[in-house]
């Protein structure tokens, strides 16, 4: 449906701005005037404000928390959004929260009009306020909506602030070698082989590979593109992106990294959902959405069909045979239990601490690895220049 910008003269004769949903400029003008305003001019919107790339996760975390702040003290949903507004500083977040505004003037759901925007708002997070404001719990379900959105942004960042100097101690290692490799080695070098001596092989491999260095990362970007064009080809396929991704958990090491993060975030949405008061089946559909992972959300799409067909909710996780047996016989005590939603919050919680413990350890292992590669390399250049050197000085002191 099409956004329309409006100029219109309220009943003291100041004028008000804003942003409305409707099919046609006639229906528009028509909420106008249920509004008890005077339509001075009614403009179709050719700007999408939700282009995901200029609004940033932070924002959208601060925009949930203020929402919530402001419906806990009881402040309408209409006041709520329009307060929001006045506080962001995103333009295009603050259009989508004034549109979202006009949509619940006239009538419209929250979460309905938060579909308009997929970019901004997931499905997990329209599930949810959609949820809220059939059950009249929307402050608790913004609440617990910020809590998750910014516990996600923690771990983000955390990831982000660990991998920084690794990445910046790789990228400062290949530099030198390059650099080494290019103009370093071929002029001490060069001075041997006008002297006339015998270069050993290790001098001569790392000549070869300073000779053709640049030819050489040519061709491994090329290499680097064709594979990522012939797997994007290839996963095109639905039935040959689940089966890759099935493959790529079975990976020593990464595989069990990449199930229990994506466990994780299914947990914490599993618990999320229910406790909002949905079904199981619909939970499990929703919640499956925040796999990246094909072949897990495929699987839990399973489970959602026998669900709904009355099978055993855990019989059907169970014969997956994917998920960690914690996670497992978490779930399963709490379904026999009836406090499932607590027991997603545990497994989350304690695969969280999982996830936290294998990432130190890999990092722990990464820094001490790209120095020990980075000496090595460095021991065969200086190599490649001494063993030269000391063939000289044999040869003329024999």
């Amino acid at each position: 449906m099409p956004t329309y910008n409006y100029i219109a003269l309220k009943n003291n004769g100041t004028k008000k701005k804003g942003i409305l949903s409707a099919s046609s400029e006639r229906e528009a003008r028509r909420f106008i005037k249920d509004l008890q305003l005077t339509p001075i001019s009614v403009t179709i919107t050719t700007r999408r404000p939700s282009f995901r790339s200029k609004i940033k996760n932070k924002e959208i975390v601060l925009m949930t928390r203020q929402l919530a702040t402001l419906l806990e003290a009881n402040t309408s949903i209409v006041d709520a959004l329009k307060i929001t507004a006045d506080q962001l500083n995103n333009k295009d977040l603050i259009s989508i929260i004034l549109n979202l505004r006009e949509d619940v003037i006239q009538g419209k759901r929250l979460g309905q009009s938060m579909k308009k925007y997929p970019d901004v708002f997931n499905n997990t997070y329209c599930s949810l306020v959609t949820a809220g404001d059939s059950s009249g719990s929307l402050d608790l379900i913004f609440n617990k909506l910020a809590d998750y959105l910014e516990e996600s942004a923690s771990i983000r960042q955390k990831v982000f602030s660990a991998l920084t100097y690794p990445i910046i101690l790789i990228g400062f290692s290949i530099v030198v070698i390059i650099a080494l490799l290019t103009f370093v080695l071929p002029q001490v070098i060069g001075q041997f082989v006008k002297a006339g001596a015998e270069l050993p092989l290790i001098t001569n491999l790392l000549i070869g590979l300073s000779n053709n260095i640049f030819i050489i990362l040519l061709f491994l970007a090329i290499l680097i593109f064709l594979v990522t064009l012939g797997y994007k080809k290839h996963v095109a396929n639905i039935e040959n992106h689940i089966s890759a991704h099935k493959k790529l958990l079975n990976l020593p090491l990464i595989g069990d990294f990449i199930l229990i993060s994506e466990v994780e975030r299914f947990s914490s949405t599993m618990a999320l959902i229910m406790e909002s008061g949905t079904n199981l089946d619909i939970a499990l559909e929703e919640s499956s959405k925040v796999f990246n992972n094909k072949y897990l959300h495929h699987v839990v799409m399973n489970v959602k069909n026998d669900v709904v067909e009355g099978k055993d909710f855990i019989f059907s996780f169970n014969k997956t045979k994917v998920f960690p047996s914690i996670f497992m016989q978490l779930i399963s005590s709490g379904y026999k239990s009836g406090n499932l939603v607590r027991m997603f919050y545990k497994a989350s919680d304690f695969l969280r601490n999982e996830i936290d413990s294998k990432r130190s350890v890999f990092l722990s292992l990464l820094e001490p690895l790209v120095i020990i590669f980075m000496g090595g390399f460095i021991m065969l250049i200086v190599l490649a220049i001494l063993i030269p050197i000391m063939q000289m000085n044999t040869l003329s002191l024999g």
